[in-house]
């Protein structure tokens, strides 16, 4: 218990907020294209089938950048079914996604939350936590979305500029809010319960339900805590993301930029692991560490993050 402690001071005071991104992703370091197969955290809905299930990383609009992942309307609702899966499952506490969003005037956007994991390799079980989220639904009610959840929400957005949105969840209450712009849009927080009980934060669906769907996701975070405290230094001074996590041996550090360093700390805060690698997108060895779990610090022009990383 002593470690597990020492780990939360570590988390809470010794890094700052930033110790608590698990996940962080502008798709800068990403080929135009199918997402999938370019990074773990994302997958189709019908996998190992499905390829026309993905989204596609795109240069055509961007909150930061020059890329972002599109989601559009070829084939639907047969088409676009894109799975984001969320960092360690998590259960218990506070969790919380951030993300931008853009919605051109005509067309309508569109997520749901899963609330229970699928085994990777096999289609996914629908699981729906929390209710439908949409966007100017079949573009008949531009600018304001609803979610048919409990008690259910109507809102408004801005079409044809980007957004951002937090989805801030309660995971002991089984509640939920969502931000728009810093501004909580719902009434009353939202139920979890959807025609099943809530397991886990498993993974964020991106579907495209009908021909008015196109949609843009950008500048993704998945934040072990209230999103709604982070300032816009904590996400944007070193962008990077780690993969996989958990990890078994090598753990591998995407980046835009060259990373400096890389220091990899135990529960009790003693360095176990260090490294220069002075490269994009590099990795470091954690074969030899025992289970359990640690802290990343990763260095990128000056500017230090810390995640947390489970062997």
């Amino acid at each position: 218990m002593k470690k597990i402690y020492i780990l939360a001071a570590m988390l809470a005071f010794g890094f700052g907020a930033t110790a608590q991104i698990d996940y962080e992703e502008d798709f800068e370091f990403f080929n135009l294209g199918d997402v999938s197969p370019q990074h773990p955290n994302w997958r189709t809905w019908g996998q190992p089938a499905g390829p026309n299930e993905n989204a596609q990383i795109v240069d055509t609009q961007a909150a930061s950048g020059t890329q972002s992942l599109e989601i559009n309307e070829e084939a639907a609702p047969a088409g676009i079914d894109q799975i984001m899966l969320v960092t360690g499952n998590p259960s218990s506490g506070t969790y919380s996604l951030k993300f931008n969003m853009f919605v051109p005037a005509g067309r309508e956007g569109y997520f749901n939350m899963q609330g229970d994991l699928t085994p990777d390799g096999t289609t996914w079980v629908q699981h729906l936590n929390g209710g439908n989220v949409y966007f100017n639904e079949l573009n008949g009610s531009p600018g304001e979305g609803t979610v048919d959840g409990t008690p259910g929400q109507t809102f408004t957005f801005p079409h044809d500029t980007w957004f951002a949105v937090d989805l801030v969840y309660d995971l002991d209450g089984e509640t939920w809010n969502m931000y728009i712009d810093g501004t909580n849009v719902f009434d009353a927080p939202q139920e979890f319960t959807f025609n099943q009980d809530f397991v886990s934060l498993a993974a964020l669906d991106l579907y495209a339900p009908s021909a008015n769907t196109l949609y843009y996701i950008d500048d993704m975070i998945h934040f072990n805590g209230d999103s709604t405290t982070l300032s816009t230094e904590d996400f944007t001074a070193a962008n990077f993301s780690v993969y996989p996590n958990p990890v078994q041996d090598r753990l591998n550090i995407q980046s835009t930029n060259a990373v400096d360093a890389i220091t990899v700390y135990d529960v009790l805060g003693k360095v176990v692991l260090s490294a220069t690698p002075g490269i994009v997108s590099p990795s470091i060895d954690m074969s030899n560490l025992t289970s359990g779990a640690y802290l990343v610090n990763v260095t990128i022009n000056g500017s230090s993050k810390t995640v947390k990383v489970v062997k």
